[in-house]
């Protein structure tokens, strides 16, 4: 005969053992809470899609130069720093029937799967496979691609973020948006390993199946998630008319803050240290490594792994008062190793080496980014300014020095490899591999930059007199 359990010792192993059940909310209970996660998963395809599987396909199946691909994943990046005027807009969306984050979900869903609609089949006129000689066809489709689908992404995320947040309460928001980022990190994750295995019998017609095939299943998740998550709430005529608040003078307070601007500095430097290699380690891995399509887009899966990793460590250590500038320099350091394994993967002959070096690059960024983001949620603005404003700036610097070390990574590796195919460099360094090898060192530099950088930011008091952080996931951009 079974004994029942009470009802609240059954509520206490939920909660215990089911993850995020917490979370939910009268108001956002946990099958709507985990319904609207989906939109994170469509997110992360596309991330995958855009920085792990295709620049790949693209320099060693397509043959399109490092620089074009750098190029054109460099479009949706340096669309990011436009999420600050997107969530804004949200924020104060005029509708007749009230809804202010549903729309652009919908949109931002929209431009998603347009750009992954037309995606494939611009790749291919870009490498040559075209009946008509009009060279300029294939830049003009794969950069309309590649503006549509990151576009798309940034409206999606950024509105279905602001919605979760809208809904969950003051106790449950870090909660909810931390389960998001999770959705997000897995659909990276789960994304890299069935796309690896769709690919690993490479050719034209396959890719264009896959990538199409991604853009239906974003429309389906995000169309699930959106789904009666918002409420109907009449505005008056008044209320749409009403003037929209201004920027200016909130911008102004937070630059007199004192160290906004170093901050930012040093947020850009090492976006710049650890994205560099976005466009280019795949393609390092296949193209010197020998690995195939499925084996080089387990690294996206890897580099998840360990963001993931990083952000359990730094929501320890900050819950012990560690300053989190210190924990930027533990990120910055941890990089160093990253890129030190993966230079002497090479030389080495090891798989192995190669990957732990994509591990730690997570890891390392990881770090990194949190801890700058708590440094810009604790620094002191004027009265204005609010946290809203320093995290919109935050990140802006990593979105923009994120797409443009893409390109210039990309840019880099092209000059060089260029350079060492006719002998300038010597006999040493006529390999394919130099071009890689001075992009990763170039990383190498910029991380000792940076710790230059953050250095006046590091304060000598005692560690200890610190107040606990409370890392809090809510307000997190990306």
């Amino acid at each position: 005969m079974m004994i029942p359990l009470p009802r609240a010792a059954v509520q206490r192993l939920t909660i215990k053992y089911l993850p995020f059940s917490d979370a939910a909310s009268d108001d956002l209970p946990l099958s709507q809470l985990l319904r609207l996660s989906l939109f994170q998963i469509s997110v992360g395809m596309a991330s995958v899609m855009l920085l792990g599987t295709l620049n790949r396909v693209m320099i060693v199946e397509l043959s399109v130069p490092a620089m074009i691909v750098a190029l054109m994943i460099a479009i949706p990046v340096l669309v990011a720093p436009f999420r600050a005027l997107l969530g804004f807009r949200s924020d104060n969306h005029r509708s007749a029937i009230g809804w202010k984050r549903i729309p652009y979900l919908w949109f931002g869903t929209l431009y998603q799967f347009g750009g992954l609609a037309i995606m494939p089949m611009a790749l291919l006129v870009l490498s040559g496979d075209r009946a008509l000689d009009v060279d300029w066809a294939g830049y003009v489709g794969a950069g309309l691609a590649f503006l549509l689908t990151g576009l798309g992404m940034h409206m999606t995320q950024t509105a279905g973020l602001a919605l979760a947040a809208d809904r969950a309460t003051d106790e449950t928001r870090p909660k909810v948006v931390a389960l998001l980022y999770v959705a997000f990190l897995v659909g990276m994750a789960l994304a890299s390993l069935i796309v690896g295995w769709l690919l690993r019998d490479f050719s034209a017609l396959r890719l264009v199946q896959v990538v199409q095939g991604t853009a239906v299943v974003t429309m389906l998740l995000n169309v699930t998630a959106l789904w009666k998550q918002e409420r109907v709430r009449p505005m008056k005529r008044e209320e749409r008319e009403a003037p929209r608040p201004l920027f200016r003078e909130a911008w102004a307070d937070y630059m007199s803050g004192g160290d906004a601007g170093r901050l930012l500095v040093v947020v850009f430097m090492g976006t710049m240290a650890f994205n560099m290699q976005d466009v280019l380690l795949e393609p390092y891995g296949g193209e010197i490594l020998g690995l195939s399509v499925s084996s080089t887009t387990l690294l996206t899966a890897m580099w998840s792994v360990g963001a993931l990793i990083g952000f359990g460590f730094a929501g320890k250590w900050l819950a012990n008062g560690m300053d989190p500038h210190r924990m930027a320099a533990r990120g910055l350091l941890v990089g160093l190793v990253a890129f030190t394994c993966v230079i002497f993967a090479d030389p080495l002959g090891s798989i192995p080496v190669f990957f732990a070096g994509a591990s730690l690059i997570g890891l390392g960024f990881g770090l990194f980014s949190v801890a700058t983001l708590t440094a810009a949620m604790t620094m002191p603005t004027g009265t204005a300014a609010g946290r809203g404003l320093a995290l919109g700036a935050w990140g802006a610097a990593q979105a923009t020095a994120a797409g443009l070390s893409i390109f210039i990574g990309g840019t880099v590796r092209d000059l060089v490899n260029h350079a060492a195919g006719t002998g300038v460099l010597g006999e040493a360094l006529a390999t394919p591999a130099t071009g890689y090898s001075v992009v990763y060192h170039t990383e190498i530099y910029l991380i000792f930059f940076t710790l230059i950088a953050l250095g006046p930011l590091v304060r000598t008091r005692a560690i200890e007199t610190r107040e606990p952080v409370k890392l809090q996931l809510a307000d997190f951009p990306t």
